[in-house]
């Protein structure tokens, strides 16, 4: 079993409340959810206004395709979501 993981920081411009926050993350937790299978959570940064890390899993039976896939969902982040990407890790592990 190979477990492939994404954990993204990304900054949220031009947002002034934290209602505003939450939406962005919900869109792009959603958006993980639904086209791409894959497990997402805010796991940090919840305090920062205009800050926020998301991580994301997927589980298969090949590296090479869990990679793919986490690579797909940070292409459709950057040309479909409002922000600005600081850090971006995908990596796997075999179980």
């Amino acid at each position: 079993m190979i477990v492939s993981m994404i954990q993204l920081i990304f900054e949220i411009p031009d947002v002034d409340n934290i209602k505003e926050k939450r939406r962005i993350i919900r869109s792009v937790k959603d958006k993980l959810q639904h086209r791409f299978h894959l497990s997402a959570a805010e796991v940090d940064l919840q305090d920062s206004l205009s800050f926020a890390q998301i991580g994301g899993a997927l589980v298969s039976n090949s590296k090479v395709f869990g990679e793919s896939v986490l690579q797909k969902a940070l292409v459709m982040i950057e040309d479909e979501i409002p922000v600005r990407i600081q850090d971006v890790s995908i990596y796997s592990e075999e179980f």
